[in-house]
């Protein structure tokens, strides 16, 4: 028996992005829906379950030639898959594998699965494998990816393995209390995160625009007042680089999210800084832009299952 298929599935508070793939990691088919988040989240393990068995019949796929599920999920995830709470989902303490298991069961029929691998993780965690499988990381062999949008999110991959902690919670470089002048809260409940300084929200704030890409246009013009924010913002993304370097030493850091489609002038900015502040054999640590945009994800959820 062939175990051919692996499906890779990206949660996200708007969408959840759905992949295809061989396993040995071809596409065959993407798509998007829309994440149903009512009755705090109840849904959308039965959404998913329903894509995957449409996606059989449509793809003429036998259940038997899949081998298995994987899911990124934007949340604290522990190694077995138990996601420890999920604010932007409505989730509290769940076992993602077992919750998607149910739902598989109710739509394909009790025990058609029960040889597939389905495995959870996070977020930023599975677009990190992503990027190390098929976009800007698979010349490394340890990285981290920072994406910066909304929040910052990180995910640390070392010797070709997702690193997430005890806790489920390790890189959440986003939550680290390195920007002290900043009082106001963060989404986590504390001051001084990295994430009040260094997201597209941060930026906007600072630029005192509409939103970060309005910020980054002026600073490209040569404003004074949103070069000095650009300026800011990158030397504590730096700083934070720099502290992690310090602990993992990773080959490479690949930027991601929204405000990395300012591209060479904001990378080159937290290059700079990041060169004065690393440890001395850190320094010429590779930093670059990630190459998969909001695929990643999906990407590195089917890597989960692959391995």
């Amino acid at each position: 028996m062939s175990k051919d298929i692996v499906f890779g599935i990206d949660i996200g508070g708007t969408s959840i992005k759905c992949g295809v793939f061989t396993v040995d990691g071809m596409l065959v088919k993407k798509e998007e829906m829309q994440t149903r988040k009512e009755n705090s989240g109840a849904y959308i393990f039965d959404d998913i379950a329903v894509y995957i068995k449409r996606t059989l019949i449509e793809e003429e796929i036998d259940t038997e030639d899949v081998a298995g599920v994987g899911l990124g999920v934007p949340g604290a995830v522990t190694g077995d898959s138990v996601v420890n709470r999920c604010v932007n989902l409505g989730w509290g303490v769940i076992d993602a594998a077992q919750s998607l298991k149910s739902s598989l069961d109710n739509e394909l029929g009790s025990g058609v699965c029960d040889s597939w691998k389905i495995l959870a993780a996070n977020d930023a965690n599975v677009a990190a494998l992503g990027e190390y499988w098929h976009g800007s990381g698979r010349s490394f062999k340890s990285m981290m990816m920072v994406t910066v949008g909304t929040g910052v999110g990180g995910g640390l991959i070392l010797g070709g393995k997702i690193i997430s902690g005890f806790n489920g919670a390790a890189a959440e470089i986003g939550h680290m209390p390195i920007a002290d002048e900043f009082t106001n809260t963060c989404s986590c409940g504390k001051t001084g995160c990295l994430e009040l300084a260094a997201s597209a929200t941060g930026i906007a704030r600072l630029g005192k625009k509409e939103n970060a890409k309005l910020v980054f246009d002026a600073a490209k013009a040569g404003d004074d007042e949103a070069l000095a924010v650009i300026e800011k913002v990158s030397k504590y993304l730096a700083k934070s680089l720099a502290c992690v370097s310090a602990v993992v030493d990773p080959e490479g850091f690949i930027i991601g999210g929204g405000v990395s489609a300012a591209g060479d002038f904001f990378i080159d900015k937290v290059k700079k800084y990041y060169k004065q502040m690393a440890f001395h054999a850190s320094r010429n640590t590779i930093i670059i832009r990630a190459q998969l945009g909001n695929d990643a994800g999906m990407h590195g959820a089917a890597k989960l299952v692959i391995g």
